[in-house]
């Protein structure tokens, strides 16, 4: 069977390989996932990422290849393709061996991809056998899937200092999308969203894919400082300006020179200082507290905010010039509660990355049921509240006692909010609404029998049902289903 489209997960080192293989994929219609890491790519492909070609480029070190190993392994069942040098005759050898009968050679060429690509599109001849004797997984036929639930594929990107962004729903993606096109266009941005949402993992990312990546990024909390302080972080003070100015000192604008500078929580400073920063982003330059002449830098602003802008330029508690400067171009990061999808891939990442000494060297996991709380609670304090959650349940190894802090959080919710209205079919508007609603229903049945037939154990219900993993957790999301609903409804 010939396939229109193939999911391709890839672990490429050379960024310039992995760019060129990128454009050469994704201007085909193919979907690319791109890990920098081979535990980012096994951590997918554990949790039910089937794609239907792995691209691996094997590193020098030791640890790794072993870690390339064991990723061949486990993604036999998908079309594995090596990337290797003239000169790496063994580890292509090592590579047959394990069953892979596709290769490309550095420096890599469109012919080759497209060569390639053809080859896994058409009928695939049956692979060698394994070291056991077994013949090796033929190549997935078909990937319908892929555009029912490719927004449940997470993309993981590492900005260092053991930062990462993740995106799985669609408005993430959308948003790595225009911090990628942002890359080239040299304009302030506005990043707005709640408390804990990720907006300074974003400046992040945006400054990654800049022009200005090989300069600093730097940041300044607008709230943590009188505006008398605040001042003077920002644009520096000469020796003597106000009492305890010892010696000149050079503010985040000098220090962030050719670089970026983050001015967080930019909805709190005050009009006078306001006055004075629209001033600084009109014509680059700045004097120093108690100083005379003139700064000029150049500097790319991000400004990130948790106040509603329309309210503050409508109680003019925010000068809307300076809001028009700011806002060239704007990003709005949707709270926790609004990309559920992400929650168990947030969890994961957070438990990997978490410190040896808390984990007490020994692997952990959610269980079923603490993740279903934490599917359903509503996160009001957005990522900062889900890490500190899931750091404090690893120190405290009591995972029933976690599932009871969020059960109880969620049922005070619910006390504090309007019952949810059935729908009826004497309100429905014609046919359309009355057969979305018998399916809801039915489907709301179907998903209930398969987890109370599996003890809810989630993973065997998603093979009963045909569907996905994480497309199951959408809907128990989507129709608020938990355990003890499934055994009431009984």
């Amino acid at each position: 069977m010939v396939k229109s489209f193939l999911l391709v997960l890839a672990v490429i080192r050379h960024s310039e390989t992995c760019a060129l293989v990128r454009a050469i994929l994704e201007d085909a219609g193919h979907r690319f996932i791109a890990t920098e890491e081979y535990s980012q790519a096994q951590l997918l492909l554990d949790n039910g990422l089937d794609p239907d070609l792995v691209l691996v480029e094997p590193a020098e070190g030791l640890s790794e290849k072993l870690q390339y190993l064991r990723l061949v392994k486990v993604a036999r069942g998908a079309g594995v393709c090596v990337i290797a040098g003239m000169g790496d005759a063994r580890l292509r050898e090592e590579a047959r061996e394990l069953g892979v009968r596709h290769f490309l050679i550095r420096p890599v060429t469109r012919n080759d991809v497209e060569s390639m690509v053809e080859e896994l599109r058409g009928p695939s001849p049956a692979l060698p056998p394994d070291h056991n004797g077994c013949a090796a997984a033929p190549i997935a036929s078909t990937v319908d899937f892929v555009n029912a639930d490719s927004s449940q594929c997470p993309l993981i990107e590492e900005l260092g200092d053991d930062r990462f962004f993740l995106a799985a729903s669609p408005a993430m993606l959308e948003i790595h999308r225009q911090a990628r096109l942002l890359a080239d266009i040299d304009v302030t941005v506005l990043i707005l969203g709640e408390s804990g949402t990720g907006k300074e993992v974003i400046a992040n990312l945006i400054h990654k894919h800049s022009k200005r990546s090989r300069q600093k990024l730097l940041s300044v909390n607008c709230a943590a400082l009188p505006a008398e302080l605040l001042e003077s972080e920002l644009f520096g003070h000469r020796q003597g300006a106000f009492t305890g100015a010892t010696k000149d000192r050079a503010g985040r604008f000098e220090q962030a020179n050719r670089g970026t500078l983050l001015l967080d929580e930019i909805g709190e400073i005050s009009a006078p200082l306001q006055a004075k920063l629209l001033h600084v982003l009109q014509d680059g330059q700045f004097t120093r507290l108690g100083g005379e002449e003139s700064t000029r830098v150049d500097v790319r602003i991000l400004a990130a905010t948790n106040v509603e802008m329309e309210t503050a330029l409508k109680e003019k508690t925010f000068r809307e010039d300076l809001y028009y400067r700011l806002s060239a171009f704007t990003i709005s990061v949707p709270p926790l509660r609004e990309r559920r999808e992400e929650i168990p891939y947030l969890v994961e990442e957070t438990i990997r990355r978490a410190p040896g000494e808390i984990k007490s060297g020994g692997n952990f996991s959610f269980s079923s049921r603490l993740m279903d709380a934490a599917l359903f609670y509503d996160w009001r304090g957005n990522l900062r509240e889900l890490r500190n959650f899931v750091t404090r349940t690893i120190i405290m190894r009591d995972q029933d006692a976690a599932v009871r802090e969020l059960e109880a959080k969620i049922a005070a919710r619910n006390a504090g909010s309007q019952p949810v209205a059935q729908p009826a079919a004497a309100y429905c508007s014609g046919m359309r609404s009355v057969v979305r609603d018998l399916k809801d229903r039915a489907e709301v049945k179907m998903i209930q029998e398969a987890l109370d037939a599996s003890g809810w154990n989630r993973r065997h219900a998603a093979q009963n049902l045909n569907i996905s993993y994480r497309a199951l957790l959408y809907k128990i999301q989507q129709h608020r289903l938990s355990p003890r609903m499934a055994r009431s409804a009984n």
